[in-house]
């Protein structure tokens, strides 16, 4: 007979009933992540970088189709790799198209203090950011902007919620990203590291668009929640305030959109 649960693609793959899937299956609840320090990356530019980092992966569930799609990752996984049917698959993804591919991976652990300790010249700074979506989306803007690091602080969004992970599309394991539950540390934290704290705020005194002497300068962003933006206590520790100009009829940008300028128009300046 054949052993359920064997990785090599002639043999049977694991079925969502499997003890193993229906264990990472509950990574999806915070709880179950914070206890037990793992999360889920779901996708192939996830499990990319998940592999990337030393130690970080647990175990690969993959589909046979995927295992031929994604060989390169299957052979960089080893002995992580396992087989899983279709709809395994689909009850370990949160995505309405599953690629194929999730893999179970540990904590990565980054206190504010080492991931502002070297120098850092652009960081992002997450206030109360409570829509995975976003937090994901201002990671990979962050990545892409070639930022140092992301904070997310106060009451953020868990950064390890698959779909944070997700919209990050890896980034999140390329980028360091750290957690302080008090935002007023985190901005405290930035200023004794040497950054100038931005703060986005649309009734802010400074235009971006007239800021290249001050974005040029170490940097810190920091960004509120989506809805109801910064705090006025936390905005007035930063070291100016600044707004996005609106030319057209819209009234804001989404979070992820106007953190994305504010990121590259200091990647442009400080560049320059």
């Amino acid at each position: 007979m054949v052993e359920e649960g064997a990785q090599h693609p002639s043999r049977h793959p694991l079925t969502a009933g499997n003890a193993r899937v229906k264990d990472a299956r509950k990574l999806s609840r915070r709880s179950e992540r914070s206890e037990r320090r793992l999360f889920l990356a779901d996708g192939p530019k996830a499990v990319e970088g998940a592999l990337g980092v030393d130690g970080c992966v647990v175990e690969v569930f993959a589909t046979p189709a995927a295992t031929t799609t994604y060989a390169p990752l299957a052979a960089a996984a080893g002995d992580a790799w396992t087989l899983v049917d279709e709809r395994a698959l689909a009850s370990l993804s949160d995505s309405v198209s599953p690629a194929g591919v999730v893999a179970v991976c540990r904590f990565l652990d980054r206190p504010v203090d080492h991931v502002l300790d070297r120098d850092p010249r652009l960081v992002a700074l997450c206030a109360d950011i409570r829509d995975p979506g976003n937090a994901g989306t201002v990671v990979r803007c962050a990545d892409a902007a070639g930022a140092d690091a992301v904070v997310f602080a106060g009451q953020s969004v868990d950064f390890y919620n698959p779909k944070t992970v997700r919209a990050s599309v890896g980034s999140v394991f390329h980028l360091p990203v750290a957690t302080e539950p008090d935002p007023v540390a985190a901005v405290r934290a930035a200023q004794a590291a040497g950054l100038v704290v931005l703060a986005a705020d649309g009734a802010g005194e400074v235009d971006l668009d007239r800021a290249d002497d001050l974005l040029a300068r170490p940097t810190a962003w920091l960004f509120g929640n989506e809805a109801w933006g910064l705090p006025a206590e936390l905005a007035a520790l930063a070291d100016h305030r600044v707004r996005i100009p609106i030319h057209g009829r819209a009234e804001s940008l989404n979070l992820s959109t106007a953190a994305a300028l504010c990121l590259f128009a200091s990647a442009r300046a400080q560049r320059a």
